[in-house]
């Protein structure tokens, strides 16, 4: 008998603290909805600015693309100066351009 009561008493107490937890929950819904919605927040775009040397780098890039890709009357003239022996080759300018090319390439 006496386990009886004590069973009964520890099933009461379980469901007082159902209840509870149950009357906690409707609170805290109730609080929730009353709550005033905040409203949502602006959202900010994203904006992107170009650096002057990017900007110097986009406008060569546009006129390089409109350029057409090789200049034919100068490939035509070198060809007719090959062709009649009479183009030169000045042999110190050239060595003087592969050596600048070969240092800006490598330091």
């Amino acid at each position: 008998m006496v386990n009886n009561v004590k069973g009964q008493s520890q099933s009461n107490s379980v469901l007082n603290n159902i209840k509870q937890q149950k009357a906690e929950l409707q609170r805290n819904d109730a609080n929730a909805s009353s709550a005033p919605t905040k409203a949502p927040q602006k959202t900010t775009s994203d904006s992107v600015s170009l650096t002057p040397q990017a900007r110097q780098l986009k406008n060569l890039q546009e006129k390089a693309q409109e350029a057409p890709a090789f200049n034919s009357d100068k490939v035509a003239e070198l060809k007719k100066a090959i062709s009649e022996g009479k183009y030169q080759i000045d042999a110190e300018k050239l060595a003087k351009n592969i050596a600048a090319f070969e240092f800006d390439m490598y330091g």
